[in-house]
């Protein structure tokens, strides 16, 4: 893919390092000029030290031919322009990264894709890791739903158990679905079937729509996530 990302901060510089270890053929605008030139050492692309809020600057980046436009500035401002002037050049895929929930529905309205704050998920995030230890990597589906890697604890009420056996006996509700087990940390995943078993040591992978409650994790033997 050809793709121009504007802005080379702290979102910026790891999209820029994905991007180009990717294979794409990457395109940076960046205003500051010492984040510029570290940008133009450290990877392999082209750097255009210049405002991406002039369209003159968007068309030197080539933005009419390319498959996507990335806005990562840390200003919201910024980031609306730039994506006004790429839907303008009529660039397929324009994103950005929305830092104020007030602006969330702006950006939603002049049709942009968008990466609420960073920061903030980060926060969550960090706070997920002290109130459920137990989970090892979480994502939220609107307001409650959730999938999440859980370790599936010695003594688990659903250990030894096939998941038909555990829906039938109602250790697993109708909102809780079982969509991956990791066995013996070989990282492929098994398909879970009903004759599935799930077994202590197990890394499980699970959609939740009430998310990772305490009753759940205790399921999955991870009682001390209740403190």
């Amino acid at each position: 893919m050809y793709i121009v990302i504007v802005g080379a901060g702290d979102i910026g510089t790891p999209l820029v390092e994905i991007a180009t270890g990717g294979g794409n053929e990457v395109v940076v605008i960046e205003r500051d000029e010492a984040r510029a030139e570290e940008a133009a050492t450290e990877f392999d692309c082209l750097v255009i030290h210049d405002d991406a809020t002039v369209k003159d600057t968007l068309v030197d980046a080539g933005a009419d031919r390319a498959d996507a436009l990335v806005s990562t500035t840390d200003q919201d401002a910024t980031n609306i322009m730039v994506c006004l002037l790429a839907q303008e050049i009529a660039v397929p895929d324009v994103v950005s990264v929305v830092h104020s929930p007030e602006h969330m529905g702006l950006f939603e309205r002049i049709g942009v894709n968008t990466m609420e704050n960073p920061q903030r998920l980060i926060a969550e995030y960090l706070y997920r890791a002290v109130e459920r230890p137990s989970i090892v990597d979480y994502m939220r589906i609107g307001d409650e739903a959730e999938v999440f890697e859980i370790e599936m604890g010695l003594d688990a009420p659903i250990a030894g158990m096939s998941l038909d056996t555990a829906n039938e006996e109602g250790v697993l509700t109708e909102d809780v679905l079982v969509i991956a087990v990791e066995r013996n940390g070989t990282g492929d995943p098994i398909t879970p079937r009903g004759t599935t078993t799930i077994e202590p040591g197990d890394l499980v992978t699970v959609y939740s729509s009430a998310g990772a409650t305490p009753a759940l994790t205790d399921m999955f033997g991870h009682y001390d996530d209740r403190n």
